[in-house]
């Protein structure tokens, strides 16, 4: 009974979110896609002629995003699960931090790239300082990956939780980039604990 409860409240929280709506009328997969759209507007990450690599990227929203704020780029979108084709994307299913998944993100651009992105979490599991840890971990992976693969005037952009491994990544971050900024755009809801970090510059 609880459980159909919560269900219903979400569908009745999906129906009156305007951004769910607002990406139904705009063909994009999911309402996250704003959240990259405002992040982007405030810290000018994206433009023509660029590299990009989406971790994380199902369902693609905002693998979408790029594909149309970018003319003549090279995207790359990669995640755990299968998800739709998208138009002028190229999209691989595994691990990020795998050796064959690096070696084939490697070979598909033959060179460092100019941008990471990742709105990656964990599946939740009620714990919310327990998901916070997990998904910092994953924020954490795909900055050592991005120290890696950036050029040195490269960008990465992250989904990180406030939470007690905060105070780390943010230190960790000023290791690896000379500009970081946190960062809570309008489409986040109000009850989730996430931001984003924005990185510029490799040391």
């Amino acid at each position: 009974m609880k459980k159909n409860r919560i269900s219903k409240d979400w569908i009745n929280k999906q129906r009156r979110d305007i951004f769910v709506r607002k990406s139904k009328v705009e063909g994009y997969k999911s309402r996250a896609v704003y959240k990259l759209q405002e992040i982007d507007e405030n810290f000018k990450i994206f433009k023509n002629g660029i590299s990009v690599i989406d971790l994380g990227a199902a369902p693609g929203s905002w693998s979408q995003y790029a594909s149309r704020k970018i003319k003549n780029g090279k995207i790359l979108s990669i995640d755990l699960l299968d998800f739709e084709k998208i138009e002028k994307i190229f999209q691989l299913k595994g691990d990020f931090t795998s050796e064959i998944m690096k070696e084939k993100i490697k070979n598909y651009f033959n060179s460092k790239v100019d941008v990471v992105i990742s709105d990656m979490a964990v599946n939740t599991t009620g714990n919310k300082n327990l998901d916070s840890i997990n998904t910092s971990e994953l924020c954490i992976e795909a900055m050592n990956f991005s120290k890696d693969i950036l050029k040195k005037d490269g960008k990465f952009v992250s989904k990180i939780f406030m939470g007690s491994t905060f105070n780390e990544i943010i230190k960790e971050s000023k290791k690896i980039f000379k500009e970081n900024k946190v960062f809570k755009p309008a489409a986040s809801r109000k009850d989730s604990k996430e931001s984003f970090i924005i990185c510029k510059y490799l040391r």
